[in-house]
Parts: C-alpha cells; structure tokens; sequence
C-alpha cells in the first residue's frame, strides 16, 4: 500500500502520479495559499519552491509576485509536465523556471532565493536534515524558508522545526491551523 501512494504523492509515476497530480492540485491549493502568505512576498523576489507538483502553488507565485521570479524543482518527470502545462506562459516570459531534480542536489547557485517554500514534500525526501541544508545553500542571507503541510501529509508536528534548526536555519517556529501547520525559518549568514 505505501509503494502504491509514494508512486501517487510521494514521487508520482505513471498512471498513478498523473492522476495523484489531479488530486495534490486541488489538496494542496489551500495550504499553498497559505504558506505563501505567510511567507510574506515581496513583488521582486526570488522564490523557490521544492516538490511543486503539479505547478498549483507556482501559478500561484507568478500573480503575487508581479516583478519577480519563480523557480521549482521536483523529483517526478509527470509533475514536471503536468506544472510546465499549468505555467507555459510564464515559463515562456522567463519568470518561471521549472526543472527535474531532487532536493539533495539543488540545481542553483549559492544564495539565488530570497523565499523558499515546500508543500507536503519533506516527508518523503530521501534524507530531511540534507534537503534543508541545500536549501539553506540556495537561500539568501535574511531569506525566509516555509514548510507546509496538510493533515493527510503524515508528517507529524514533533522535529520540523528542530530540523531547520539541525541545518543551520534560525528563528525557526511553527504556525498551527485548523488541518495544516507550517514551520518558518530564516538564514541569517
């Protein structure tokens, strides 16, 4: 059962994962919506989102951030193309950049993002504390980090927050409503 949602919602593939795209579309709008708020967006910045999915929470990014730009990385070749569909546009202006990869191995510069933001994806990376420290490698100096989950994610509460901190975040704080929580964090160097 657990091979059968990872090839869903962990890292979708096939039939499946296009088809656990559909549902993490409208699952995970609302928290997106959430967490991006609660990332405060500035009109200009750089913002990253790790395990975009099916691209709800980039298209999302491209009408809050007029001026600035959105980058993603995701680990599923059928997300990458169900988010690329959704965002052609944008893509096509250059502000959005969507790529195949994992969060181990971040394909960006040292400091390229002033906002990072994961929805229901940390659970299933290979490897949290690793993940978050190429995060914090690709953040800015004073850039903020968002982790957001939903209820059905099964990442507990418990940790989160220490793990940011494990990996060099700091700041680092949950926010709980009703049917999601979020950790935020900041690089301060």
């Amino acid at each position: 059962m657990r091979s059968l949602l990872l090839r869903a919602f962990g890292r979708p593939q096939g039939l499946l994962g296009r088809l656990g795209g559909m549902v993490m579309a409208h699952m995970n709008a609302d928290c997106g919506a959430w967490v991006t708020d609660l990332l405060e967006l500035r009109p200009n910045d750089r913002v990253l989102e790790v395990g975009f999915g099916p691209g709800v929470v980039i298209q999302r990014l491209t009408n809050t951030i007029p001026a600035g730009s959105i980058a993603g990385v995701d680990a599923s070749p059928e997300m990458v193309q169900q988010a690329r569909a959704r965002n052609g546009a944008a893509i096509q202006d250059g502000r959005v950049d969507l790529r195949l990869g994992s969060v181990e191995h971040l394909p960006f510069d040292d400091g390229s993002f002033d906002k990072v933001l994961a929805i229901n994806s940390m659970q299933v990376w290979p490897d949290a504390i690793t993940g978050l420290r190429e995060i914090r490698r690709v953040t800015k100096p004073g850039g903020r980090v968002a982790l957001g989950f939903t209820s059905h994610s099964g990442q507990p509460k418990d940790g989160v927050a220490d793990r940011l901190v494990a990996a060099g975040f700091t700041a680092a704080r949950l926010v709980d409503a009703e049917q999601r929580f979020c950790a935020l964090a900041t690089k301060t160097s």
